[in-house]
């Protein structure tokens, strides 16, 4: 989610986001659904091409997970 936020925010197409950080376009659409946990290089590769510091990238993810996780207990 927190990928998909800072891309949206930059306006860069998913495509353009693959080729500056040196992966496949499928793997970003994989990691921006949580179909894919990428590896600590492929996220500095991707908050390199979204000029932004990783540590940030990953504390947004967490932010992100902790209400997903409210969210569930709160409908269970």
């Amino acid at each position: 989610m927190a990928v998909r936020a800072f891309r949206i925010e930059r306006e860069i197409a998913q495509e353009t986001l693959a080729h500056l950080a040196g992966i496949e376009r499928s793997h970003i659409g994989k990691i921006e659904r949580g179909e894919h946990m990428p590896t600590l290089v492929i996220i500095l590769r991707i908050a390199e091409a979204l000029n932004c510091e990783a540590a940030r990238l990953i504390a947004e993810t967490e932010k992100g997970l902790k209400s997903l996780r409210q969210a569930t207990r709160e409908q269970g």
